[in-house]
């Protein structure tokens, strides 16, 4: 799928981010990313834990520092807002968290977690609460009954939705969703899913979702990045990427994706060998330890990003 450049609404321009260790070490989460992100469509990021896509994610909002590079925002760079413009910019991007039931104050009802981004922009009366919590609740499929209830008092799934209300309540542009799933059982996985495709298509949201769950990702993402060590290693259609993957990692993850259709033909493959530490990548390509397929100018030399077509690009040596 082509996207227009108009509808270009987030852009990050080698974007990095190097933690300093209590003993003085650079360890890098994210290096050198590069990514588009469009109005109304799904940017699936993808990867095994560790890899530097929740990183990324905060660094889009703002709750981690860039350490280089730039995120473009409609034409401005918001990775170096101040607090105030930080602040002021948080409607036009929310964040849904994996653990919901940390992300919110156990003390506080339903109805006040809800309503509190208004509240706190100004943007809500007293006495109009109870109607726009109603509202927000029925936009998530969730009974009005819950309104008065607290946190631990709903289930999981529930709760999920609840952030999600909170999240779509100041109608941002950009919906973040950082393992949003990951603690749910698969049945109500699929039932986020379908919300948020469906607020998607009701408030035109472009949504980037992280996972590290391959098969989850590319059902519904426009667009899939797969991640390693810090470094985008590949970037094509969701709906393709089991028939067009080319970089042996997402390969890889293609392959030790369970299905219920498997026979002798297709076992399941798992990826063999640790993961290196961030704090001492390889010199060539990251996955180099790994590949299987692994030549001699992988273990010199770090592939650059480069395009098969307008659609995909891949960071590998052997393509």
């Amino acid at each position: 799928m082509l996207y227009k450049e108009s509808d270009l609404i987030l852009k990050t321009k080698g974007v990095s981010k190097i933690f300093t260790t209590a003993k003085n070490q650079s360890l890098i989460a994210c290096n050198d990313i590069n990514l588009n992100v469009y109005k109304g469509r799904t940017l699936g990021i993808v990867g095994e834990s560790g890899c530097g896509k929740s990183t990324f994610v905060r660094m889009l909002m703002q709750l981690e520092e860039v350490s280089s590079g730039s995120i473009i925002y409609e034409n401005r760079d918001i990775a170096h807002f101040s607090k105030k413009e930080i602040w002021e910019h948080r409607k036009n991007m929310q964040m849904i968290f994996q653990d919901s039931m940390a992300a919110f104050n156990p003390k506080m009802k339903i109805i006040d977690i809800i309503t509190e981004p208004l509240m706190n922009y100004g943007l809500l009366s007293s006495k109009d609460k109870k109607q726009k919590a109603e509202e927000l609740l029925e936009m998530v499929e969730l009974s009005k009954e819950h309104l008065y209830s607290y946190p631990h008092n709903v289930s999981g799934g529930q709760l999920q939705r609840v952030g999600i209300a909170r999240s779509i309540s100041l109608n941002p542009k950009i919906l973040i969703c950082d393992e949003a799933t990951s603690a749910l059982d698969v049945s109500i996985q699929s039932s986020i899913i379908e919300l948020l495709k469906k607020l998607q298509k009701e408030k035109g949201l472009s949504i980037v979702f992280v996972c590290h769950d391959l098969a989850l990702v590319q059902s519904f993402s426009h667009e899939v990045v797969v991640m390693y060590l810090g470094n985008i290693m590949e970037i094509l259609p969701g709906q393709r990427v089991k028939k067009e993957a080319l970089h042996p990692y997402t390969k890889a993850l293609v392959n030790a994706v369970f299905t219920l259709d498997m026979n002798s033909k297709n076992n399941l493959e798992l990826l063999e060998g640790e993961v290196p530490s961030p704090l001492n990548i390889p010199k060539g390509c990251p996955f180099m330890n790994r590949c299987k397929s692994a030549i001699e100018i992988c273990r010199l030399e770090k592939p650059a990003l480069k395009e098969i077509n307008s659609e995909h690009k891949i960071a590998c040596h052997l393509i």
